[in-house]
């Protein structure tokens, strides 16, 4: 059949086309005008994503990301949630609802599981596209109705999301409170052990720099080497002085009474042998001369020789002072010897108390965090705009409708009529043209 031949068969039967046409606008207007209306509220939620674990603090992969829309729109139309907001409107206690499920529902049940799969009917939701919108959507031929369940389901989706964020926060925290005693009990222990170790060994503190046995030590190093030096020093005088060289040593030649009793007697001798010229040994002036000069000469002998002698015994002290010093010093190497063996103990007792607290600062930080945000009443869905009575009907839409039944009615039309026309065959064309059916 051909398009010529078609605008024939409507030129022909137009009128069984305009009537199914009408037919169909009419039917579905009178349907539309009688069908009960169905009103639609939506509030608008925003889903406000954090990911963070609730434990170890540490945000999630972004792999948890993409399925949290449609995790959060699968809690809305969840049980949980429309239980709640039978709870929250209190519909178990209206009458109406009351008297509906005593009507339907003869052989008992829950009244709040009824209500619960009624308005799970009524409710859909619907995201916007590449962002943390969502719409939530509730039907009915009561605008208040539908406007009061959409609300009722935003509120209590809000409450069931800040119950699921706070509870695995609050059993964090208890979590945490056990281990907190644990860690406590810990940080005790490494402290007493390491107080009654100080106690045991006597020390203060691990710094080296700061203990009065290694600076005794130290001082005791330094007046090693100055009594060695000291000691070299006067044990070489005492020698030369016990020597043969006695009368020509340091400390002979540094005494002044030795150098007075020497230039006392040079003077003495000297006049001596003046006088040993002039007069016989016989002489009393002779023998005075050479009596003076004999004590002189043997008070001499005997300060040099007390000289030399407290040189000598001077060289033994400083021996002696020297051994005393070696002593003390090879005691105290030994006591600070062990002391550093007990430091390094103690360095490790402390580092045992260190990590104790760290531990125990670590997990005490995420116990107070976790507190924090289990008395929290910071849910992350917002309320982004609450539900409106609507005035305007959601369906039927008459106009729609009846754009719907005029296509119908052309359609339903064009085809009876070529039906018609293929039952009842006539030539609508010229025959010059050999166009027939």
């Amino acid at each position: 059949m051909t398009f010529y031949q078609l605008s024939a068969i409507l030129r022909a039967r137009y009128k069984i086309v305009l009537f199914t046409m009408m037919l169909s606008v009419g039917i579905t207007t009178i349907a539309s005008l009688f069908l009960p209306k169905n009103y639609k509220a939506s509030s608008t939620m925003v889903l406000n994503y954090k990911g963070s674990d609730p434990v170890s603090g540490e945000v999630l992969p972004a792999q948890l990301v993409a399925g949290y829309m449609a995790t959060q729109m699968d809690i809305v139309l969840s049980r949980a949630v429309a239980l709640k907001t039978v709870v929250n409107l209190r519909l178990a206690n209206d009458p109406v609802f009351q008297q509906r499920f005593a009507n339907i529902r003869s052989d008992g049940g829950s009244i709040s599981d009824w209500l619960v799969d009624l308005l799970l009917k009524m409710v859909d939701v619907s995201p916007a596209r590449e962002s943390s919108v969502v719409e939530i959507n509730a039907r009915s031929n009561d605008p208040k109705f539908a406007a009061a369940v959409a609300n009722g389901f935003a509120s209590a989706y809000q409450q069931v999301s800040l119950e699921m964020k706070v509870a695995p926060v609050q059993q964090a925290g208890a979590y945490f409170a056990a281990k907190i005693k644990i860690l406590r009990a810990n940080l005790e222990k490494a402290r007493n052990k390491l107080s009654q170790y100080q106690q045991e060994n006597g020390l203060v503190s691990t710094d080296k720099t700061l203990d009065i046995e290694t600076a005794r030590l130290n001082d005791l190093s330094g007046q090693l080497i100055i009594a060695q030096g000291q000691a070299i020093e006067a044990s070489s005088r005492g020698s030369q002085a016990m020597g043969s060289n006695g009368m020509d040593s340091p400390d002979v030649i540094a005494n002044s009474l030795v150098q007075t009793l020497k230039s006392s007697l040079a003077q003495a001798e000297g006049k001596f042998a003046l006088l040993s010229q002039n007069l016989a040994p016989n002489h009393p002036q002779y023998q005075a001369a050479k009596a003076e000069i004999d004590k002189m000469r043997t008070e001499l002998s005997r300060n040099i020789a007390a000289t030399n002698s407290g040189a000598a015994n001077n060289s033994h002290i400083l021996r002696q002072r020297e051994a005393l010093v070696h002593a003390a010093f090879a005691a105290q190497r030994t006591k600070v010897f062990q002391l550093n063996r007990a430091r390094d103990g103690l360095s490790v007792l402390v580092e045992d108390v260190d990590n104790a607290q760290h531990a125990y600062d670590a997990v005490h930080i995420r116990f107070n965090r976790s507190e924090l945000e289990g008395n929290s009443n910071q849910s992350d869905v917002s309320l982004l705009s609450a539900a409106t009575v609507p005035t305007h009907s959601a369906s039927p839409n008459i106009v729609f409708n009846i754009v719907m039944s005029i296509m119908l009615g052309l359609m339903l039309g064009l085809a009876i009529a070529v039906m018609k026309e293929l039952a009842l065959r006539r030539v609508r064309t010229d025959l010059n043209s050999s166009l027939s059916i």
